[in-house]
């Protein structure tokens, strides 16, 4: 039995990485799914593509995070994708996914910079909530992608740790405020993941190999690592767990 049949899944970010391999488990999982990208359509129609050749139901959504009107446009859309099923506008599961790096030390960020990731990785998730409240049904699930980065120690991105940290304070505090309706909010932290994000950290074997070697399972993190995880905290056997950050780095820096 598909255990998210009859639900709807909105994933952030999903043409490809993590964001595509949540996707395709929460349909095979039985879930409608919203595959939302931000710019790169091709690889969002490829995304629904692979969920439709394994027989699951999803559509794509359009709309960049982080400018004016993100969330108002998202939701237009979503509701228009649904409509366009014969759907009602609901959703069960938001997974917060979408985001981006920009590398740079105390000496480098600039203000811009840590104002387009705040904006992406920390206030569009709060406002696809505030906005997404009137949709998500009791029991619903959001469940927000964060990173390791807030654990550890990573300089060079300093920026992005301080956004993922404030998407992990913003975990918490929607767990203790939607708790009354069933609705159980939790954060996913990857480690280091062979994503495009960062294939700077294994397109060379020597660099893949140094990467593994800081996880006590020895090797990275694949996307479907992720995925498994994700389609964990929407299912109903993750009910009584909220408010929490699950470590997903394969043990990195124990």
């Amino acid at each position: 039995m598909k255990e998210l049949r009859n639900k709807t899944a909105l994933v952030t970010g999903a043409g490809r990485g993590i964001g595509r391999a949540i996707a395709r488990r929460l349909a095979a999982d039985g879930a409608r799914v919203a595959v939302h990208y931000g710019s790169d359509e091709t690889s969002a129609r490829r995304t629904v593509d692979l969920i439709a050749g394994a027989g699951g139901d999803a559509f794509c959504l359009h709309a960049p995070l982080g400018v004016h009107d993100d969330v108002r446009t998202l939701y237009e859309r979503f509701d228009a994708g649904m409509a366009g099923a014969e759907q009602p506008a609901e959703l069960d599961i938001l997974v917060n996914n979408a985001g981006f790096n920009l590398r740079g030390g105390v000496a480098d960020v600039t203000p811009e910079q840590f104002d387009r990731l705040v904006a992406v990785h920390a206030k569009a998730p709060l406002f696809l909530v505030q906005h997404g409240l009137g949709r998500l049904r009791k029991g619903g699930r959001v469940i927000n992608i964060s990173s390791a980065a807030t654990r550890l120690n990573h300089p060079s991105s300093l920026a992005y740790s301080m956004a993922k940290s404030a998407l992990e304070a913003l975990t918490r505090s929607l767990a203790a405020e939607l708790g009354e309706r069933g609705i159980t909010v939790n954060a996913v932290a990857p480690g280091f993941v062979k994503t495009d994000l960062n294939r700077h950290r294994w397109s060379v074997p020597e660099r893949e190999a140094a990467h593994a070697a800081r996880s006590v399972l020895g090797r990275m993190g694949e996307p479907e690592d992720i995925a498994d995880i994700v389609a964990f905290l929407a299912s109903d056997g993750s009910r009584w767990i909220t408010g929490q950050c699950i470590d997903a780095s394969g043990g990195t820096g124990l």
